[in-house]
């Protein structure tokens, strides 16, 4: 499987251009609808092969790739890197939370309690703590502690709809709620969740992302906005995509404080300037990308197209 390796020319209108960053594509197995994306502590990338219930891994410098099987049912939505080095998933088709251990492999499954059946898992987070915390879509929200193995759920304050999820520098965990349309902050003792309205209704918050000062932002579906919520003044900003007025679906803050989005109606990655406000657009050189969750390392921002089985990854 080779890379495609093309150099990113951003659209005009307004955009400013990115003539040093290079955009990369990596096939994976047709068929497996590749969702969430992690780069690996080893140099490999992680993702979620969804319609093919495995945890994907990709060796960038071969274009080797290889699946590992979750179990019966499975269907991985989101994947992240875990304090001890290892992937950890949200496993949406067996109701559990899977780790997979990065030397051996094995996979161990962490069951939702019996009480929350098909929660349609999301995302997660660790918290400071090495907790893990998660979203289900069908209106849960919860956590595992790796060191016991105990899982804890909740029913979030609005019903169905939390969607991605946060830990901020100083250890407090946000998750934000497609259906619900609202922000929450979790009590990590108590597990209540304390919910903020965004600056107007029926936005769709889908993902949020952290920054290195504790300021949190938000892709919001519905308006094709990204938003920055500031905990400490209680206090919005918006900025408006630059080509579409819906389908804002990722947001990941990178080490530089920039922030990565995806434009779904547009079939691009869009990285925004805080300090500039300026906007890069990368669109895919395929149709119908539908790039999802991104995460990155330092000089890489890494995505998932679902819609053409590929990885993408730009780099500075």
């Amino acid at each position: 499987m080779v890379p495609v390796l093309i150099t990113a020319v951003a659209l005009v209108l307004g955009i400013s251009a990115a003539p040093a960053a290079q955009v990369s594509y990596f096939d994976v197995p047709r068929g497996a609808h590749p969702h969430d994306v992690a780069p690996a502590p080893d140099g490999t990338v992680w993702y979620t092969a969804q319609r093919q219930g495995a945890l994907g891994i990709l060796d960038p410098k071969t274009g080797k790739v290889q699946q590992i099987p979750l179990g019966p049912g499975a269907a991985p939505h989101g994947v992240i890197v875990g304090p001890d080095r290892a992937a950890w998933l949200t496993e949406g088709g067996q109701n559990a939370i899977a780790r997979v251990d990065p030397v051996t492999k094995a996979v161990k499954l962490f069951p939702l309690p019996p009480e929350f059946p098909n929660a349609n898992l999301n995302t997660a987070t660790f918290d400071k703590k090495g907790v893990l915390w998660f979203t289900g879509q069908s209106g849960v929200y919860g956590r595992v502690d790796p060191a016991t193995g105990k899982v804890d759920a909740w029913k979030a304050p609005k019903g169905y709809g939390p969607y991605g999820i946060t830990t901020t520098p100083n250890g407090d965990v946000w998750y934000v709620s497609l259906a619900g349309d609202h922000l929450a902050k979790i009590d990590t003792v108590s597990g209540d969740a304390m919910v903020v309205a965004p600056h107007k209704p029926g936005v769709g918050p889908r993902r949020v992302w952290s920054d290195s000062k504790g300021l949190l932002w938000v892709s919001f579906w519905h308006s094709g906005e990204v938003g920055r919520y500031d905990p400490a003044s209680k206090t919005w900003k918006v900025w408006n995509l630059p080509d579409s007025k819906s389908g804002c679906y990722s947001v990941f803050v990178d080490d530089k404080d920039k922030v990565w989005l995806t434009d779904f109606i547009a079939n691009a990655i869009v990285r925004f300037d805080p300090a500039t406000e300026k906007f890069e657009n990368f669109p895919s050189n395929q149709r119908g990308a539908s790039v999802r969750q991104m995460l990155g390392r330092p000089g890489e921002a890494w995505g998932a197209e679902s819609g053409t089985d590929r990885l993408v990854v730009v780099r500075d």
